[in-house]
Protein backbone atom coordinates (compact mmCIF):
# COMPACT_ATOMS: atom_id res chain seq x y z
CA UNK A 1 0.00 0.00 0.00
CA UNK A 2 1.23 3.56 -1.03
CA UNK A 3 2.07 6.20 1.63
CA UNK A 4 -0.95 7.59 2.84
CA UNK A 5 -0.76 11.48 3.12
CA UNK A 6 -1.64 12.41 6.96
CA UNK A 7 -3.41 15.57 8.14
CA UNK A 8 -0.92 15.66 11.11
CA UNK A 9 2.08 16.17 9.03
CA UNK A 10 1.50 19.80 9.08
CA UNK A 11 1.15 20.47 12.94
CA UNK A 12 3.84 17.76 13.44
CA UNK A 13 6.55 19.77 11.02
CA UNK A 14 5.26 22.96 12.93
CA UNK A 15 6.08 21.39 16.31
CA UNK A 16 9.45 19.86 15.14
CA UNK A 17 10.89 23.86 14.78
CA UNK A 18 9.80 24.82 18.33
CA UNK A 19 9.67 21.79 20.56
CA UNK A 20 12.74 19.44 21.54
CA UNK A 21 10.88 16.53 21.66
CA UNK A 22 7.77 15.77 20.17
CA UNK A 23 5.37 12.68 21.15
CA UNK A 24 3.34 11.11 18.97
CA UNK A 25 0.11 9.16 20.55
CA UNK A 26 -2.33 7.12 19.59
CA UNK A 27 -3.83 3.73 19.26
CA UNK A 28 -1.83 0.30 17.86
CA UNK A 29 -1.43 0.36 14.27
CA UNK A 30 -3.19 3.83 13.34
CA UNK A 31 0.12 4.54 11.38
CA UNK A 32 1.94 6.45 13.96
CA UNK A 33 5.58 4.87 12.86
CA UNK A 34 4.64 5.26 9.03
CA UNK A 35 3.85 8.99 9.37
CA UNK A 36 7.23 9.39 11.54
CA UNK A 37 9.75 7.34 8.78
CA UNK A 38 8.33 9.24 6.04
CA UNK A 39 8.98 12.47 7.14
CA UNK A 40 12.48 11.13 8.43
CA UNK A 41 13.13 9.98 4.90
CA UNK A 42 16.34 11.24 3.42
CA UNK A 43 17.69 12.31 7.19
CA UNK A 44 19.94 11.43 9.04
CA UNK A 45 17.53 10.51 12.19
CA UNK A 46 18.08 7.35 13.96
CA UNK A 47 15.21 5.13 14.11
CA UNK A 48 14.79 2.44 17.36
CA UNK A 49 11.92 0.28 18.20
CA UNK A 50 11.62 -0.69 22.17
CA UNK A 51 9.89 -3.67 20.68
CA UNK A 52 13.06 -5.07 20.56
CA UNK A 53 13.18 -6.99 23.92
CA UNK A 54 17.07 -6.95 23.47
CA UNK A 55 17.10 -2.76 22.44
CA UNK A 56 14.68 -2.38 25.80
CA UNK A 57 16.96 -4.08 28.18
CA UNK A 58 19.39 -1.31 26.98
CA UNK A 59 17.12 1.35 27.23
CA UNK A 60 15.59 0.09 30.71
CA UNK A 61 19.11 -0.64 32.18
CA UNK A 62 21.15 1.91 31.02
CA UNK A 63 19.74 5.47 29.52
CA UNK A 64 22.65 6.82 29.13
CA UNK A 65 24.88 3.93 27.07
CA UNK A 66 21.51 4.21 25.15
CA UNK A 67 21.39 7.05 23.99
CA UNK A 68 25.38 6.89 23.42
CA UNK A 69 24.72 4.14 20.93
CA UNK A 70 21.29 5.71 19.83
CA UNK A 71 22.57 9.45 19.45
CA UNK A 72 19.50 12.43 18.85
CA UNK A 73 18.24 12.83 16.28
CA UNK A 74 16.29 10.10 16.77
CA UNK A 75 12.63 8.07 16.42
CA UNK A 76 11.85 5.91 19.22
CA UNK A 77 9.47 3.73 18.69
CA UNK A 78 6.80 2.73 21.63
CA UNK A 79 8.58 4.84 24.04
CA UNK A 80 5.94 3.48 26.80
CA UNK A 81 7.93 0.23 27.42
CA UNK A 82 10.70 2.13 28.68
CA UNK A 83 9.93 5.32 30.73
CA UNK A 84 13.36 4.97 32.19
CA UNK A 85 14.62 6.94 29.22
CA UNK A 86 11.75 10.29 29.80
CA UNK A 87 14.80 11.40 32.42
CA UNK A 88 17.78 11.29 30.30
CA UNK A 89 15.61 12.80 27.68
CA UNK A 90 15.37 15.58 30.17
CA UNK A 91 18.84 15.97 30.07
CA UNK A 92 19.81 16.06 26.80
CA UNK A 93 17.43 18.53 26.10
CA UNK A 94 18.34 20.74 29.03
CA UNK A 95 22.21 20.78 27.51
CA UNK A 96 20.81 21.32 23.81
CA UNK A 97 19.19 24.25 22.08
CA UNK A 98 18.82 22.38 18.98
CA UNK A 99 15.01 21.34 18.07
CA UNK A 100 13.12 18.12 17.07
CA UNK A 101 15.90 16.33 18.72
CA UNK A 102 13.49 13.19 19.57
CA UNK A 103 10.88 11.80 18.00
CA UNK A 104 8.48 9.53 20.10
CA UNK A 105 5.84 7.77 19.49
CA UNK A 106 3.27 6.00 22.14
CA UNK A 107 0.48 3.99 22.11
CA UNK A 108 -0.44 3.38 25.91
CA UNK A 109 -1.66 6.83 27.27
CA UNK A 110 -2.95 5.51 30.24
CA UNK A 111 -0.01 5.74 32.57
CA UNK A 112 2.33 7.27 29.81
CA UNK A 113 1.85 10.44 29.97
CA UNK A 114 2.31 10.92 33.69
CA UNK A 115 5.97 10.24 33.42
CA UNK A 116 5.90 12.50 30.42
CA UNK A 117 4.43 15.64 32.30
CA UNK A 118 6.77 15.22 35.27
CA UNK A 119 10.09 14.56 32.66
CA UNK A 120 9.41 16.86 30.26
CA UNK A 121 6.58 19.53 30.91
CA UNK A 122 8.05 22.51 28.56
CA UNK A 123 10.43 20.45 26.53
CA UNK A 124 7.69 17.90 24.36
CA UNK A 125 5.12 19.06 22.34
CA UNK A 126 2.04 16.38 22.28
CA UNK A 127 0.40 15.25 19.34
CA UNK A 128 -2.50 12.36 18.64
CA UNK A 129 -2.46 10.37 15.83
CA UNK A 130 -6.00 8.63 14.66
CA UNK A 131 -7.04 5.95 12.13
CA UNK A 132 -7.30 7.55 8.70
CA UNK A 133 -9.96 10.18 8.08
CA UNK A 134 -12.27 9.73 4.95
CA UNK A 135 -10.87 12.76 3.93
CA UNK A 136 -7.13 11.17 4.18
CA UNK A 137 -8.23 7.80 2.36
CA UNK A 138 -9.72 10.04 -0.39
CA UNK A 139 -6.34 11.81 -0.62
CA UNK A 140 -8.66 15.72 0.19
CA UNK A 141 -6.79 17.79 2.76
CA UNK A 142 -8.60 20.78 2.76
CA UNK A 143 -5.95 24.08 3.30
CA UNK A 144 -8.85 26.13 4.87
CA UNK A 145 -10.44 25.38 8.56
CA UNK A 146 -13.53 23.68 9.32
CA UNK A 147 -16.08 26.47 9.63
CA UNK A 148 -19.77 25.94 9.50
CA UNK A 149 -21.17 29.31 7.74
CA UNK A 150 -22.95 29.19 4.41
CA UNK A 151 -20.62 30.38 2.42
CA UNK A 152 -17.45 28.47 3.93
CA UNK A 153 -19.87 25.53 3.64
CA UNK A 154 -20.31 26.07 0.27
CA UNK A 155 -16.73 26.62 -0.89
CA UNK A 156 -15.73 23.53 1.18
CA UNK A 157 -17.93 21.46 -0.62
CA UNK A 158 -16.22 22.24 -4.01
CA UNK A 159 -13.31 20.09 -2.92
CA UNK A 160 -15.53 16.88 -2.55
CA UNK A 161 -17.27 14.01 -4.28
CA UNK A 162 -21.17 14.27 -3.72
CA UNK A 163 -22.25 12.31 -0.63
CA UNK A 164 -22.87 8.59 -1.22
CA UNK A 165 -24.38 6.22 1.40
CA UNK A 166 -22.86 3.31 0.12
CA UNK A 167 -19.46 5.05 0.12
CA UNK A 168 -19.69 6.39 3.44
CA UNK A 169 -20.87 2.28 4.67
CA UNK A 170 -18.11 0.96 3.32
CA UNK A 171 -15.46 3.77 4.58
CA UNK A 172 -17.53 2.90 8.18
CA UNK A 173 -17.25 -0.64 7.69
CA UNK A 174 -13.31 -0.88 6.78
CA UNK A 175 -12.52 1.83 8.98
CA UNK A 176 -9.01 3.56 8.92
CA UNK A 177 -6.57 1.30 10.43
CA UNK A 178 -3.83 1.57 7.48
CA UNK A 179 -3.45 -2.20 7.42
CA UNK A 180 -6.99 -3.02 6.59
CA UNK A 181 -7.50 -0.56 3.40
CA UNK A 182 -7.11 -3.56 1.40
CA UNK A 183 -7.78 -6.58 2.74
CA UNK A 184 -11.22 -9.02 2.11
CA UNK A 185 -13.49 -9.81 4.63
CA UNK A 186 -12.14 -12.99 5.33
CA UNK A 187 -8.46 -11.56 6.34
CA UNK A 188 -10.08 -8.44 7.40
CA UNK A 189 -11.65 -10.30 10.67
CA UNK A 190 -8.21 -12.56 10.86
CA UNK A 191 -6.90 -9.26 11.01
CA UNK A 192 -9.04 -7.87 14.18
CA UNK A 193 -8.94 -11.24 15.57
CA UNK A 194 -5.42 -10.86 15.85
CA UNK A 195 -5.08 -7.31 16.78
CA UNK A 196 -7.53 -8.08 19.59
CA UNK A 197 -5.11 -10.99 20.94
CA UNK A 198 -1.89 -9.60 19.83
CA UNK A 199 -1.81 -5.81 20.97
CA UNK A 200 -5.11 -5.44 23.05
CA UNK A 201 -5.39 -8.18 25.41
CA UNK A 202 -1.68 -7.90 26.23
CA UNK A 203 -1.71 -4.36 26.49
CA UNK A 204 -5.09 -4.17 28.79
CA UNK A 205 -3.14 -6.60 31.02
CA UNK A 206 0.52 -4.09 31.52
CA UNK A 207 -1.47 -1.06 31.48
CA UNK A 208 -4.89 -2.07 33.18
CA UNK A 209 -4.09 -5.42 35.27
CA UNK A 210 -6.36 -6.57 33.49
CA UNK A 211 -5.69 -10.39 33.50
CA UNK A 212 -9.16 -12.48 32.72
CA UNK A 213 -8.79 -12.03 29.01
CA UNK A 214 -12.69 -13.99 28.29
CA UNK A 215 -14.35 -11.03 30.64
CA UNK A 216 -12.38 -8.90 28.99
CA UNK A 217 -13.52 -9.85 25.61
CA UNK A 218 -17.17 -9.77 26.51
CA UNK A 219 -16.87 -5.82 27.98
CA UNK A 220 -15.26 -5.03 24.13
CA UNK A 221 -18.26 -6.97 22.85
CA UNK A 222 -20.62 -4.76 25.07
CA UNK A 223 -19.18 -1.50 24.47
CA UNK A 224 -19.63 -1.83 20.78
CA UNK A 225 -23.52 -2.40 21.62
CA UNK A 226 -23.26 0.24 23.47
CA UNK A 227 -21.74 2.69 20.57
CA UNK A 228 -23.02 5.94 20.66
CA UNK A 229 -25.07 5.64 23.65
CA UNK A 230 -24.11 7.11 27.16
CA UNK A 231 -21.86 5.28 28.87
CA UNK A 232 -24.18 2.85 31.44
CA UNK A 233 -21.72 0.84 33.60
CA UNK A 234 -23.96 -1.20 35.08
CA UNK A 235 -24.92 -2.82 31.58
CA UNK A 236 -21.35 -3.41 30.92
CA UNK A 237 -20.73 -5.10 34.10
CA UNK A 238 -23.70 -7.34 33.68
CA UNK A 239 -22.85 -7.97 30.15
CA UNK A 240 -18.62 -9.41 31.53
CA UNK A 241 -20.23 -9.90 34.95
CA UNK A 242 -17.67 -7.36 36.71
CA UNK A 243 -18.35 -5.25 39.31
CA UNK A 244 -19.17 -1.32 38.46
CA UNK A 245 -15.99 -0.08 40.03
CA UNK A 246 -14.33 -2.85 37.73
CA UNK A 247 -16.16 -2.10 34.36
CA UNK A 248 -15.58 2.24 35.04
CA UNK A 249 -11.73 0.81 35.11
CA UNK A 250 -11.81 -1.26 32.44
CA UNK A 251 -13.54 1.71 30.33
CA UNK A 252 -10.08 4.19 31.51
CA UNK A 253 -8.40 1.71 30.14
CA UNK A 254 -9.35 1.33 26.46
CA UNK A 255 -9.88 5.17 26.72
CA UNK A 256 -6.21 5.24 27.57
CA UNK A 257 -5.01 2.50 24.61
CA UNK A 258 -6.70 4.78 22.25
CA UNK A 259 -9.68 2.04 21.36
CA UNK A 260 -12.70 4.22 22.34
CA UNK A 261 -13.17 7.86 22.83
CA UNK A 262 -15.85 9.52 24.98
CA UNK A 263 -17.43 12.52 24.70
CA UNK A 264 -18.02 14.24 27.58
CA UNK A 265 -21.54 16.35 28.00
CA UNK A 266 -21.84 20.10 28.17
CA UNK A 267 -21.31 21.70 31.59
CA UNK A 268 -22.67 25.25 32.13
CA UNK A 269 -23.76 26.79 35.39
CA UNK A 270 -26.44 28.81 33.36
CA UNK A 271 -28.00 25.39 32.64
CA UNK A 272 -29.52 23.30 35.15
CA UNK A 273 -30.26 19.72 35.13
CA UNK A 274 -27.45 18.04 32.80
CA UNK A 275 -26.77 14.75 32.73
CA UNK A 276 -22.99 13.67 33.56
CA UNK A 277 -22.43 10.45 31.48
CA UNK A 278 -20.20 10.15 28.75
CA UNK A 279 -21.07 8.99 25.43
CA UNK A 280 -19.23 6.04 24.19
CA UNK A 281 -17.61 5.78 20.42
CA UNK A 282 -14.96 3.92 18.73
CA UNK A 283 -11.90 5.85 17.80
CA UNK A 284 -12.62 3.22 14.64
CA UNK A 285 -15.62 1.92 13.61
CA UNK A 286 -14.69 -1.53 11.82
CA UNK A 287 -13.11 -2.51 14.83
CA UNK A 288 -16.59 -2.10 16.58
CA UNK A 289 -18.04 -3.78 13.59
CA UNK A 290 -16.14 -6.27 13.86
CA UNK A 291 -16.99 -6.78 17.88
CA UNK A 292 -20.68 -6.92 17.04
CA UNK A 293 -20.30 -9.15 13.79
CA UNK A 294 -21.72 -7.19 11.25
CA UNK A 295 -19.44 -8.76 8.29
CA UNK A 296 -20.35 -6.76 5.56
CA UNK A 297 -21.10 -2.84 4.78
CA UNK A 298 -24.53 -3.76 3.09
CA UNK A 299 -25.72 -5.68 6.51
CA UNK A 300 -24.20 -2.47 8.77
CA UNK A 301 -26.04 -0.38 6.37
CA UNK A 302 -29.29 -1.74 6.62
CA UNK A 303 -29.00 -3.02 10.41
CA UNK A 304 -30.66 -1.60 13.20
CA UNK A 305 -27.83 0.14 14.77
CA UNK A 306 -26.78 1.82 11.47
CA UNK A 307 -27.74 5.20 12.82
CA UNK A 308 -25.47 4.64 15.79
CA UNK A 309 -22.42 3.72 13.59
CA UNK A 310 -23.08 7.03 11.21
CA UNK A 311 -23.48 9.10 14.45
CA UNK A 312 -20.02 7.28 15.50
CA UNK A 313 -18.51 7.89 11.62
CA UNK A 314 -19.19 11.99 12.40
CA UNK A 315 -18.48 12.14 15.51
CA UNK A 316 -15.33 10.99 15.25
CA UNK A 317 -14.14 12.49 11.79
CA UNK A 318 -15.07 15.81 13.82
CA UNK A 319 -12.08 14.88 16.18
CA UNK A 320 -9.80 14.18 13.71
CA UNK A 321 -10.53 16.99 12.11
CA UNK A 322 -10.09 19.61 15.23
CA UNK A 323 -6.74 17.35 16.63
CA UNK A 324 -5.08 17.46 13.61
CA UNK A 325 -6.44 21.56 13.01
CA UNK A 326 -5.36 25.14 14.00
CA UNK A 327 -7.94 25.85 15.86
CA UNK A 328 -8.74 25.04 19.57
CA UNK A 329 -12.32 23.71 20.12
CA UNK A 330 -14.18 22.06 22.96
CA UNK A 331 -16.40 18.93 21.63
CA UNK A 332 -19.20 17.49 23.65
CA UNK A 333 -22.92 16.89 23.50
CA UNK A 334 -26.03 18.03 25.04
CA UNK A 335 -28.60 16.50 27.29
CA UNK A 336 -30.73 17.45 30.35
CA UNK A 337 -32.77 14.77 32.49
CA UNK A 338 -36.02 15.71 30.40
CA UNK A 339 -34.10 13.78 27.92
CA UNK A 340 -33.24 16.65 25.66
CA UNK A 341 -30.37 15.98 23.78
CA UNK A 342 -28.38 17.79 20.80
CA UNK A 343 -26.08 15.41 19.17
CA UNK A 344 -22.90 17.48 19.41
CA UNK A 345 -22.10 21.18 20.60
CA UNK A 346 -18.22 22.55 18.92
CA UNK A 347 -17.46 25.65 21.15
CA UNK A 348 -15.50 27.59 19.22
CA UNK A 349 -14.40 31.40 20.37
CA UNK A 350 -16.68 31.60 22.92
CA UNK A 351 -19.65 30.54 20.00
CA UNK A 352 -21.53 27.23 20.55
CA UNK A 353 -21.92 25.18 17.33
CA UNK A 354 -24.86 22.91 17.77
CA UNK A 355 -25.43 20.06 15.44
CA UNK A 356 -27.83 17.03 15.01
CA UNK A 357 -26.41 13.76 12.76
CA UNK A 358 -29.15 12.12 10.81
CA UNK A 359 -28.87 9.08 8.83
CA UNK A 360 -30.81 10.42 5.99
CA UNK A 361 -30.50 12.62 2.79
CA UNK A 362 -33.93 15.13 4.32
CA UNK A 363 -34.08 15.35 7.88
CA UNK A 364 -36.86 16.95 9.45
CA UNK A 365 -36.07 21.03 9.40
CA UNK A 366 -37.92 21.35 12.84
CA UNK A 367 -34.76 19.34 14.59
CA UNK A 368 -32.89 22.86 15.02
CA UNK A 369 -35.44 23.73 17.22
CA UNK A 370 -33.81 21.96 19.94
CA UNK A 371 -31.06 24.79 19.87
CA UNK A 372 -33.50 27.44 21.25
CA UNK A 373 -31.54 25.93 24.64
CA UNK A 374 -28.59 27.92 23.59
CA UNK A 375 -30.56 31.26 23.65
CA UNK A 376 -32.44 30.98 26.52
CA UNK A 377 -29.52 30.37 28.33
CA UNK A 378 -28.24 33.67 27.18
CA UNK A 379 -25.15 32.14 25.65
CA UNK A 380 -23.23 32.85 22.56
CA UNK A 381 -25.30 30.48 19.50
CA UNK A 382 -23.12 29.93 16.51
CA UNK A 383 -24.05 28.66 13.05
CA UNK A 384 -24.83 24.86 13.23
CA UNK A 385 -27.24 22.58 11.29
CA UNK A 386 -27.62 18.93 10.81
CA UNK A 387 -24.98 17.14 9.84
CA UNK A 388 -26.81 13.96 7.20
CA UNK A 389 -26.89 12.46 3.95
CA UNK A 390 -28.09 15.29 1.99
CA UNK A 391 -26.18 15.51 -1.15
CA UNK A 392 -25.11 19.41 -1.36
CA UNK A 393 -24.80 22.14 1.58
CA UNK A 394 -28.55 23.76 1.59
CA UNK A 395 -29.64 26.74 4.46
CA UNK A 396 -32.35 25.56 7.22
CA UNK A 397 -32.40 29.60 7.74
CA UNK A 398 -30.09 32.12 8.85
CA UNK A 399 -27.95 30.07 11.61
CA UNK A 400 -28.65 26.83 9.99
CA UNK A 401 -27.80 24.35 7.17
CA UNK A 402 -28.35 20.78 6.04
CA UNK A 403 -24.37 19.02 5.94
CA UNK A 404 -23.65 16.62 3.81
CA UNK A 405 -21.46 14.33 6.27
CA UNK A 406 -18.22 13.69 3.55
CA UNK A 407 -17.51 17.52 3.69
CA UNK A 408 -16.49 17.37 7.32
Amino acid sequence: MKYVHRELERKFLKMNANFKAILVTGARQVGKTTMLRHLAEGTDRTYVTLDNSAVRRLAKSDPVLFFQTYKPPILIDEIQKAPELFEQIKIICDESDEKGLFWITGSQQYKMMKEVRESLAGRIGILTLYSLSQREKAGIIPAEELAFSLDALLKRQKQFPKNDIVQVFQHIWTGGMPAVQELDSEMRNDYFNSYIETYLMRDAAEVGGVTDSIKFSNFLSACAALVAQQVNYATLAEAAEISEPTAKRWLNVLQGLGIIYLLKPYENNELKRLVKSPKLYFCDTSLCAYLSMWLSAETLMKGAASGHYYENYVVMELVKNYAYSRNKVNICYYRDDRAKEIDVFIEENDAIHPFEIKKSANPDTREVKKYEVIDKASLHRGAGGIICMCEEVIPVDNENCYIPSNII
